[in-house]
């Protein structure tokens, strides 16, 4: 599938894990100020086709989990998981011809209790 950002500056090749299937959201301090859902892909399933100069890192807390973002628009693309470092958290609302509205209901996960924080 190819993702794309607001502004056309970041493109993406992404190959999903078990496609939309995966769509979910956490409840995270970061995440659920975004709420934007995510789809799985395997830690080599994204490919920068277009822009790896125009994508800026956040990361916070334990500095794991590395969330990128088109520089110009703001968009986030994808994130390196800290669940699973063999998953990359795909922005479900960047792949071209998906609406994340028409998979209504997508579950959160409980990323305040995180594994990791314990």
């Amino acid at each position: 599938m190819k993702a794309t950002c607001h502004c056309g500056a970041v493109v993406l090749e992404v190959t999903l894990t078990d496609g939309l299937a995966t769509a979910g959201r956490c409840d995270c301090s970061f995440c659920r100020r975004r709420a934007a859902p995510a789809v799985t892909a395997p830690k080599n399933g994204v490919t920068i086709l277009k822009g790896a100069d125009k994508l800026t890192t956040y990361q916070w807390g334990t500095k794991t989990a590395k969330h990128h973002f088109c520089s110009i628009c703001g968009i986030y693309m994808y994130h390196n998981r800290r669940s699973d470092p063999n998953e990359i958290g795909v922005n479900m609302g960047t792949l071209d011809g998906v609406n994340p509205a028409e998979y209504e209901p997508i579950a959160w996960t409980d990323g305040i209790n995180h594994p990791s924080d314990r």
